[in-house]
């Protein structure tokens, strides 16, 4: 069987020292923060990277002059949600938003390893390698993580929506949400308590309307998650 059909199992889920690597700020809330918040709950370590500043939003921004003074609003925005969390740290990088496919991997692997090296990394979270939304910059985000979990032979769980999910965002709002067959997927209870503080920490992208919140409503008390890398028997379950 493939690993990116294997479907995680409750009990191997506590993963220990987590990095979720993310491409923007606010993905690690609007995408990942149920997740996130869920592992913190249970005694799970979790450091936050970022790759890029966000600049390139054009979500919310018309009171913001340009894109250097919008990372800045981001960048406090994502400490601010760090902390709602629960998040240990925020390691925050300036690779350009809305072209990180363009970026050699080579460069985001590297911060991916460093990340993982001054953290004590056991384990990544990430989004699905669809992006979840086909979002090139996470793709990328996500395709780096990869690569340093195979060097390091590191398990990767992935945030992903069900098909079912994704088809019904598609209907409604046109965005081309991507998701996997139902039989692909497993569920994580969550509580969306810490998750919506974190969102309304990004005061800048938690606009009324914006169909990030479409799918919190949809998905309820519980998010879809997939291995990308498998833990071994021996790995990730803290007491």
């Amino acid at each position: 069987m493939s690993p990116h059909r294997t479907t995680p199992t409750a009990p191997a889920l506590e993963l220990g020292t987590v990095l979720a690597v993310v491409a923007h700020p606010d993905d690690e809330s609007f995408g990942l923060g149920g997740i996130i918040a869920r592992f913190v709950a249970r005694g799970s370590t979790v450091d936050v990277l970022c790759l890029t500043q966000g600049e390139a939003s054009t979500l919310g921004t018309d009171t913001v002059a340009d894109g250097a003074a919008l990372a800045l609003v981001r960048a406090e925005e994502l400490r601010l949600a760090g902390d709602a969390l629960g998040v240990r740290s925020i390691t925050l990088l300036d690779h350009p938003d809305g072209v990180l496919a363009d970026v050699p991997q080579a460069d985001l692997v590297d911060a991916v390893r460093s990340a993982a090296a001054e953290h004590g990394s056991t384990s990544y979270l990430v989004m699905d390698r669809t992006g979840i939304s086909g979002h090139p910059d996470h793709v990328a985000a996500t395709e780096a993580a990869l690569v340093a979990a195979a060097e390091e032979d590191r398990p990767v769980l992935a945030w992903t929506l069900a098909q079912p999910l994704a088809s019904q965002l598609v209907e409604e709002t046109g965005v081309p949400f991507v998701g996997r067959p139902a039989d692909e997927v497993a569920y994580l209870g969550v509580d969306r308590e810490a998750q919506l503080r974190a969102i309304r920490a990004h005061v800048s992208q938690a606009v009324p309307g914006s169909v990030l919140w479409r799918r919190l409503e949809l998905s309820g008390g519980r998010d879809a998650v997939v291995w990308l890398r498998r833990p071994t028997a021996d790995e990730g379950t803290p007491s």
